[in-house]
């Protein structure tokens, strides 16, 4: 069977940047930068998106190109016969697996929370704590958000990579760009703007002092390394479906740009807001679902851009579930045989049953605290993916791609600067092979500490 391409580069670029952005980005990255210092983290976290974020992107997407496969056959593929490399594969394939399974449920969160503010189920006089504590108590609410989440995306991979993931989400990204760059000028023109612009992205040395620098950097670095999802094949079906028309390199820039663009507007758009109100900034499910509501319910037309806000999160997070299951359905495809409707469906199942004990760790297994108290089923998932399954995984390919032991380096640099456009140096050849790995196993380390 001939292998499936993108229709457009422009196709690759806005799929590739919507596998890596993620809700993530909106929560997480504004409130860690401005809680490490603000505009210090948010250099230091370029830096690093440079020194290891770029690179090992370019490899996953050199490996799909290269092989012209997901993952697993990837591996098969570029191996030399009886090396046992592909073993990576099977677990690359399961974190895909297991960040659907709770993915999926914070997505639905959003959907659910962009179709209250639709109806008007929201109000000025909605407890947003209260509200969010209801939604997470009841099970069957967030079964169905879910469930849309997953059939939608099941629908869009079923119709093909260029008729389905390509011309939706190419769409929807483009959308969700409109729809970031709208609500960042409309945070600029409140009155709390400076302030809240000050506190994000200006260096503020007393957090430095309080915080210390160290702190900062292996923060900025954790942010870095993860914001990309390299380390369990999600670029790299991507790169299976390009040509050789352009450099490697480049590309992991472009998707790069725009990752970070999401994740500092993201901060432009939240903190002007919440210190034009006077409302504390938090972390996690509580800065999204507890606070900006209360921002919201303050400013003046909140519903809207209440709506506004939930729709741009709700196709953040659905962009990152299409690709990841386009990586899942690729796989599937590749394994079994089965076209890509049987596929479709056959995980439609899968996922959403596995989704399930996600969803009830909020209520009905509460009193499961796997990671200690205060945690859940989420947080297990959440940590498997993150703390594992990725800095491994990116290790296994940084390996793989620069050792005589694995596919190597000269075949990686044939591979990655194969076409017009910014290629890997040859001067980098002694820091890919011997410091980068061990800023990989620092991360791996540090975080399972």
């Amino acid at each position: 069977m001939e292998r499936e391409k993108f229709g457009s580069r422009l196709g690759f670029i806005l799929i590739s940047a919507g596998c890596a952005i993620g809700i993530g980005n909106v929560w997480r990255f504004p409130y860690v930068a401005g809680n490490n210092g603000g505009g210090i983290f948010v250099l230091l976290y370029m830096l690093f998106l440079l020194m290891f974020g770029i690179p090992v992107l370019s490899m996953e997407l050199a490996m799909g190109r290269a092989s012209k496969s997901s993952i697993i056959r990837a591996y098969h593929e570029l191996e030399r016969p009886g090396q046992k490399w592909h073993i990576h594969g099977y677990l690359g394939m399961i974190g895909n697996y297991i960040l659907l399974f709770f993915y999926t449920t914070v997505s639905g969160w959003m959907l659910g929370y962009f179709i209250k503010y639709v109806t008007g189920d929201i109000t000025k006089n909605t407890d947003s704590s209260q509200m969010f504590a209801d939604v997470t108590a009841n099970p069957w609410i967030m079964f169905v958000w879910m469930a849309v989440i997953v059939l939608i995306a099941v629908i869009v991979c079923s119709m093909g990579l260029q008729n389905g993931v390509e011309k939706i989400t190419k769409y929807m990204m483009l959308i969700l760009l409109g729809l970031i760059v709208i609500l960042a000028i409309h945070s600029l023109t409140l009155d709390g703007a400076g302030k809240g612009m000050q506190y994000f992205l200006v260096p503020d040395m007393d957090k430095i002092k309080e915080v210390g620098l160290g702190n900062i950097i292996i923060e900025a670095m954790r942010q870095a390394f993860f914001t990309l999802s390299v380390g369990m094949g999600s670029m790299m079906i991507f790169g299976s479906y390009i040509g050789k028309e352009r450099a490697l390199v480049g590309e992991g820039i472009q998707i790069t740009l725009l990752d970070t663009f999401v994740a500092i507007m993201s901060g432009v758009i939240i903190f002007p807001a919440c210190m034009s109100y006077n409302i504390p900034t938090d972390s996690g499910p509580s800065l999204i679902f507890v606070t900006l509501p209360k921002v919201f319910e303050h400013m003046s037309g909140g519903r809207f851009w209440g709506a506004m806000f939930f729709l741009f999160m709700t196709f953040a997070a659905l962009s990152t579930v299409i690709a990841v299951l386009e990586n899942i359905i690729a796989c599937n495809m590749e394994a079994f045989g089965w076209n890509r409707k049987k596929a479709g469906v056959i995980n439609l199942f899968i996922i959403i049953i596995m989704s399930i004990p996600c969803i009830l760790g909020f209520n009905v297994l509460s009193g499961f605290t796997p990671l200690g108290a205060g945690t859940n089923v989420l947080d297990l998932e959440d940590f498997l993916v993150s703390s594992l399954i990725l800095p491994i995984g990116s290790l296994v390919i940084l390996l793989f791609c620069t050792t005589k032991l694995g596919w190597g380096y000269d075949n990686y640099m044939n591979e990655v600067n194969t076409g017009k456009g910014i290629g890997m140096p040859k001067i980098f050849k002694f820091y890919l092979k011997y410091i980068l790995p061990l800023i990989i196993l620092f991360i791996i380390i540090d975080g399972l500490i």
